[in-house]
């Protein structure tokens, strides 16, 4: 295990948790430039299938198109901007017509029909299709980036290339989702799964499966953080019987038998990689004190189709310290809004979450004193 340190670092300021000036400079400056996990491929297999994203004021539908291609594109008409699609999932039979004027769009984001508009000199429909936002498909997830020119998706996740390819993820299907909403910022919840410090009063059950020593980082600086934390019972798995629930996932084999593997990818997704199953987690910011969490348990669909798959164990663990985890976040975001409230230091079990902070004020554009 690697020696970690939080090299003397302290808590944010309140503000980073609470100012609305703050929450605007993430949306310009994170949230509007970085690469955000949307969500698994597999909820689009057919061509028309979509789901809608929210990030903040803005909306992408991500559908999959006539050539099986993933594709994202703002939600709204070039005419005079209104919403195209309210439904949040669903599948377009072969277009997109806004319900305003019925301008009509292909799947590939060109605009097809324009009621009337032929009566307008000049008016070109090639002038006018969807706007899109940039899409990168990674393991079997989609990511999308609103930024203009957004750095190269391969080059900000160039730290994970095929760091992953024994779970085979693309692989991979959804058992079961839970989403929560949680009183608290987004950074607390992320902060929050950097570390294990907390688990022998927060979390006996999970602390008695993987004892919050056992751990270790693999990335320690930059956009994706972790690593792995070691089974106290080998062939176990982060369950309620402390049993795996599936068998092992791809050519899983050594270490990763035993292990737990836990990365935060900034700023929205956090990957928890099992031998039998693959938990995810997005984070949606709702406002500076409110996030949404959705929560993914992913596992492979032979495993699915046994008549004995029972996934229960699984679910029913991470819902507990899910739970578990919201409510302390919930209770940190009271105690940061006080005015009493000053940045205490960080242990050297939180050596991630310092990292997290370098990597959050960077992103913000701020140099911490």
């Amino acid at each position: 295990m690697s020696t970690r340190t939080a090299a003397g670092a302290k808590t944010l300021p309140g503000r980073y948790y609470t100012s609305e000036t703050v929450y605007r400079r993430e949306s310009e400056r994170i949230f509007g430039e970085k690469w955000l996990y949307a969500g698994r491929a597999g909820r689009i297999t057919a061509p028309g299938d979509y789901f809608l994203f929210e990030n903040g004021n803005e909306n992408l539908i991500i559908l999959r198109n006539r050539r099986g291609q993933i594709r994202a594109f703002h939600n709204l008409c070039r005419h005079r901007g209104t919403r195209l699609c309210k439904a949040p999932e669903g599948r377009f039979s072969s277009s997109i017509q806004c319900p305003y004027h019925a301008w009509t769009y292909r799947l590939d984001g060109e605009l097809s029909g324009a009621p009337n508009m032929h009566e307008v000199e000049g008016f070109a429909k090639s002038d006018y299709p969807l706007l899109p936002a940039a899409c990168a498909e990674w393991e079997g997830g989609i990511f999308v980036n609103f930024g203009e020119n957004p750095e190269p998706f391969t080059e900000a996740y160039a730290a994970v290339h095929g760091k992953f390819s024994i779970w085979h993820l693309p692989e991979l299907e959804v058992a079961h989702r839970i989403e929560y909403t949680v009183r608290a910022n987004w950074k607390l919840i992320m902060q929050n799964y950097s570390e294990c410090y907390h688990c022998p009063s927060l979390h006996p059950a999970l602390n008695r499966l993987t004892p919050y020593r056992n751990s270790s980082n693999d990335l320690e600086a930059g956009l994706i953080l972790g690593g792995p934390m070691h089974l106290a019972r080998p062939g176990g798995s982060m369950t309620m019987s402390g049993l795996t629930c599936a068998p092992p996932l791809g050519e899983i084999t050594g270490e990763a038998l035993n292990s737990i593997y836990y990365y935060v990818f900034f700023p929205n997704f956090l990957l928890s990689l099992h031998p039998d199953y693959v938990l995810t987690h997005r984070l949606d910011r709702l406002a500076a004190d409110r996030t949404r969490v959705i929560c993914e348990w992913l596992f492979h669909p032979d495993a699915m189709a046994r008549p004995e798959f029972d996934p229960s164990g699984a679910i029913e663990f991470w819902n507990m310290t899910n739970r578990q985890d919201w409510e302390v976040c919930e209770l940190s975001q009271q105690g940061v809004e006080s005015r009493a409230y000053r940045p205490g230091p960080y242990a050297e079990l939180e050596s991630m979450i310092a990292a997290f902070d370098r990597t959050y004020l960077e992103a913000l554009g701020e140099l911490q004193g």
